[in-house]
């Protein structure tokens, strides 16, 4: 009978009397008798499982902080912001640039635009706010009642802006603001300077989780170092006009910017409408202003990319992780056909003694199968500790060099997915199957006699 049909005959016999028992028991045993070579065989496979669901876990927390940053924008939400344009035909022979979004724009966005739920309107710039002699360079915020909602804003002392306020000098101070300048006073009712200006503070809001950067859509926010006024003080008292002292000097050592809105929020009241307002809006935009002094985000299409992003991105840490996989499976292949050899003579006496091929084969088989399984075992042991152990990385890098690791890395939480650890275990077993079964039928396809000849 010719090899191959000795291979298919031997295939079937196993499909059809598989039975795992006693081989196991004898596969075990054997492979206790070799201790360190059995422990470097189940290494490759141990690094693999452990490296499949460690590389997932932490590319679904990275993946999980930029979603969570995604929908606190708001699913139905259009967020258009205004951009510098840099240097236009109209700027560059003038001191003053004046760009951005125009009140105009708000204004034809709420009476021509249909399905518009709400529409928000936001002025904002750096200013120094001062308190006695203590003092803090804010982001002076313009804007409504509607903003506290919209940026999941929570009041600890005081009340917010309410449209009677419009036109007041009533402001509102962000949890580290309020700090900088009252250290441990209540600020409530006291008087602080804004600019040249008295203000009153009615409210504080309580602290808040800063917003990373997404993509090169939205710039990195942090809410704890701002100042709200009502819009209209803002108009009134401020003005549209923002003039910084430059490097340069000269007899006029300023330039100034006209920015009349930083942002417009509209929310719409259908999801599926998000992306056919954002297109009327767009072209809207367009009509009226020459140069692109705007942008319009659509957090639902970031969410949608960030999606897509998350999915190639498991598929290359799983590609990743397999060819390690690859790797321990084809050394175990390797100390497998090293092993056939060396118990050429042991498979000679069993067959003798009445072993069949198929019991051959089961043993062998058996023993690739305890080396994969329980390094495949103690892998998904290990990386069920990636959280526990990543935490105490950031820890100790915490205590040795405090600003070494970056925001990103210091609150990343990796996050188990099971399909990763079905999937390391059922690559692990494969792998014993598959680089298993090759060594096990060349033992079994031996002749008996010759086996007991070999020395």
């Amino acid at each position: 009978m010719a090899r191959g049909e000795v291979g298919i005959d031997l295939w079937v016999e196993f499909m059809v009397n598989i039975s795992f028992g006693r081989p196991l028991k004898l596969g075990v045993k054997s492979l206790l008798l070799q201790k360190m070579r059995a422990s470097l065989a189940a290494l490759g496979i141990f690094i693999g499982t452990t490296t499949v669901i460690w590389l997932v876990a932490m590319g679904e927390g990275v993946s999980y902080q930029a979603q969570q940053q995604i929908l606190e924008l708001g699913a139905r939400n259009i967020i258009i912001r205004t951009v510098d344009p840099g240097a236009t035909d109209d700027s560059a022979n003038s001191r003053v640039k004046k760009y951005g979004l125009l009140r105009k724009d708000f204004e034809r966005i709420v009476s021509t635009i249909p399905g518009i739920e709400e529409v928000i309107a936001m002025r904002e710039t750096r200013f120094e706010l001062r308190y006695k002699n203590r003092g803090v360079e804010a982001k002076l915020v313009g804007c409504g009642q509607e903003h506290l909602d919209m940026n999941r804003l929570d009041i600890a002392r005081g009340r917010w802006i309410k449209p009677r306020d419009d036109g007041q000098k009533f402001i509102v101070l962000a949890d580290e603001t309020a700090k900088r300048l009252f250290l441990h006073e209540n600020p409530i009712g006291k008087t602080i300077w804004v600019g040249s200006e008295f203000y009153t503070v009615i409210g504080q809001t309580r602290q808040r989780a800063a917003s990373a950067a997404i993509g090169g859509s939205l710039d990195a926010r942090d809410y704890n170092l701002d100042a709200y006024i009502p819009l209209e003080t803002f108009r009134m008292r401020i003005g549209d006009w923002v003039m910084r002292r430059t490097s340069s000097g000269g007899s006029f050592p300023f330039e100034g910017e006209i920015v009349q809105l930083n942002q417009i929020t509209v929310r719409v009241a259908e999801l599926d409408d998000v992306d056919g307002t954002a297109a009327i809006i767009s072209s809207d935009l367009k009509r009226f202003h020459k140069n692109k002094d705007y942008s319009v985000v659509v957090p639902k299409e970031l969410l949608e990319q960030a999606e897509r992003t998350k999915a190639m991105f498991n598929v290359l840490l799983v590609v990743i992780a397999g060819i390690s996989l690859l790797v321990g499976g084809i050394g175990i292949m390797n100390i497998m056909l090293a092993t056939v050899t060396e118990r050429t003579r042991e498979i000679g006496i069993r067959r003798a003694l009445g072993a069949t091929q198929f019991d051959i084969v089961q043993q062998f088989l058996a023993e690739t199968l305890v080396l994969t399984g329980a390094g495949g075992l103690m892998g998904v042991a290990f990386g069920l500790m990636c959280g526990p152990l990543f935490q105490l990385f950031v820890w100790g890098m915490s205590v040795v060099s405090p600003d070494t690791l970056p925001p990103i890395v210091s609150t990343l939480e990796p996050r188990i997915a099971g399909w990763s650890i079905v999937l390391s275990l059922s690559i692990s077993v494969g792998a014993g199957v598959v680089f298993g079964l090759y060594p096990a039928m060349k033992a079994a396809s031996m002749d008996p006699i010759e086996a007991l000849r070999h020395e």
